[in-house]
């Protein structure tokens, strides 16, 4: 790498192949302000400290059973200035939502209001304890039962689950409600269905509870076909139908509309089964369209794509679950319930308080820190505000639809209106450029890339999600990217194999990376 190591600093010339570079080089590798950072292990070492600490004595007992280390640690000694500028230096490198446009598709990048952050950090709210008695915490439980009726307000459903820490972990609570009901009425089935325009975590999900997954494709516009549906319906085992559930993303990953949902809904339930929805993209419908109306059993809420909670970093996540009346009894453990002025939490299974539940999906009552920045931006909002949230959000990504459904393949632009998210192909790209080029080239004009290949359903897919918070402005700079990076493409311009230039890092083998990845650092290779 370029970078600094014990022998000295590298001088840096940033050379495509093609011959083109980003200017002179430099003694230290830095380019103006934005600094050259190398590894933690290439500034220090690992023979020194950065603070003075006495000699460990051998013989002196502790408390750690017989868990003190006997090697050294290894990890490179810092001062404190040279810890503070490494990591300074390496998040001036990062990108988020606080520096610009984040068109992530099916992800709902949206900017998190400071006010949702001044609530969270309130003293009562930031420092409980999950052990603390529950009459010292009567806040803390009365934000989780209020966030918990909006959802089922907002949802159009009578039960919710608020523990679940992430969507994926609340596809696993719904998909084992659903389990639970079936075995409790002696009725095992083994097959869940999902549609190809469903999420990847679906069938994964479906796969990890031990049933077996199988697909239904999506009709020429885009959307799940529901003749396909009511063949494999009835091609169920003896006395009934062998299908436990649908999982269905809705609006889902080609950025429409399933206009079908009640009809499959209806065919599902017929045939004894339930239905999920996967709930990511609630945004696009929230204040517009309860689910419950639309006959789906369960369905999950990412509060950090509709409620604004922050996203990203492997959490804090929340993933509260919502279910219809035929479910609700199967929710997991705990639960809030209020008794007069009084809350209290459920926490061991009572058939007079809620029938069978499945069990716990953690140990604890959920995230603390999202359900007051979830609640905080539906009070603020309130239930108009959260309608044109939607609207909004639907308007931006259609405006991006429309502006380039003339010069970049928009394979679905004839199947009406997107909802939340623009999908277009690289089909017309000239020599052998790719979604790939375009993504990199993005990177060189200040902007995220958005979500690429996925779905699978259409070639080198590109998913745009603008979301309601960016302004035309932003995106009408957005637009103007991608369409010269567009007709270059077209073009057949070759310096797009190379892009990006001007990012802190060229473009990485990732194939190599994921294959080979070298997870400790070694002096040899330095």
């Amino acid at each position: 790498m370029n970078a600094p190591n014990k022998s000295g600093w590298k001088p840096v010339m940033e050379v495509a192949e093609d011959g083109m570079h980003n200017g002179p080089s430099t003694t230290t590798g830095n380019r103006a302000l934005m600094l050259e950072e190398p590894l933690l292990f290439e500034i220090g070492h690992a023979e020194v400290t950065g603070v003075d600490l006495p000699e460990a004595d051998p013989d002196a007992k502790t408390r750690l059973g017989g868990f003190e280390r006997s090697e050294p640690i290894g990890l490179v000694g810092l001062t404190e200035p040279e810890t503070v500028r490494h990591y300074t230096r390496l998040s001036r490198q990062n990108y988020g939502i606080d520096l610009g446009f984040f068109p992530l598709g099916s992800c709902t990048m949206k900017h998190n209001p400071r006010l949702n952050e001044k609530v969270a950090r309130l003293p009562g709210f930031a420092d409980i304890h999950p052990l603390a008695p529950q009459s010292t915490v009567q806040g803390a439980l009365q934000v989780i039962h209020e966030l918990g009726e909006w959802l089922c307000k907002l949802t159009g459903m009578p039960g919710v689950a608020m523990s679940p820490k992430a969507g994926a972990h609340g596809e696993l609570c719904g998909i084992l409600a659903i389990r639970a009901a079936h075995e409790a009425r002696g009725d095992a089935r083994e097959v869940v269905l999902v549609p190809e325009s469903a999420h990847g975590t679906n069938p994964a999900t479906a796969a990890f509870a031990g049933y077996r997954v199988e697909d239904i494709p999506a009709t020429a516009e885009g959307r799940v076909d529901l003749a396909k549906i009511k063949e494999r319906l009835g091609k169920g085992g003896e006395g009934g139908s062998d299908v436990a559930a649908v999982m269905i993303t809705n609006p889902n990953t080609c950025g429409l509309f399933e206009k079908d949902f009640r009809e499959i809904a209806d065919a599902v339930h017929a045939a004894g089964g339930y239905v999920y929805c996967d709930g990511a993209n609630f945004n696009a419908i929230v204040g517009r369209v309860r689910p419950g109306d639309l006959g789906v059993d369960a369905m999950h809420i990412n509060l950090h794509k509709t409620f604004s909670t922050p996203h990203g970093g492997g959490g804090p996540g929340s993933g509260p679950v919502v279910f219809s009346e035929a479910l609700a009894p199967y929710a997991p453990l705990p639960f809030v319930k209020k008794d007069g002025e009084n809350y209290y939490l459920v926490e061991e299974e009572n058939r007079e308080e809620r029938g069978p539940s499945f069990g716990r999906m953690t140990a604890f009552h959920g995230q603390m820190g999202m359900f007051t920045r979830a609640l905080t931006y539906m009070l603020s909002h309130g239930a108009d505000g959260l309608k044109q949230v939607a609207e909004d959000a639907v308007l931006n990504a259609n405006y991006i639809l429309r502006s380039m459904e003339d010069i970049l393949h928009a394979p679905f632009a004839g199947s009406g209106p997107c909802m939340h998210e623009a999908l277009f192909g690289d089909r017309d790209f000239g020599g052998d450029l790719s979604t790939l080029d375009l993504a990199k080239g993005l990177i060189d004009e200040g902007f995220h890339p958005m979500t690429v290949y996925f779905p699978l359903v259409v070639h080198g897919a590109m998913l745009v999600e603008p979301t309601e918070t960016e302004s035309k402005a932003n995106i009408d700079q957005f637009i103007a990217a991608l369409r010269s990076l567009v007709e270059r493409a077209k073009a057949g311009d070759e310096t797009l194999k190379h892009a990006p230039y001007y990012a802190p890092r060229r473009r990485l083998d990732e194939t190599a990376a994921a294959r080979k990845p070298k997870l400790a650092w070694s002096e040899d290779e330095a």
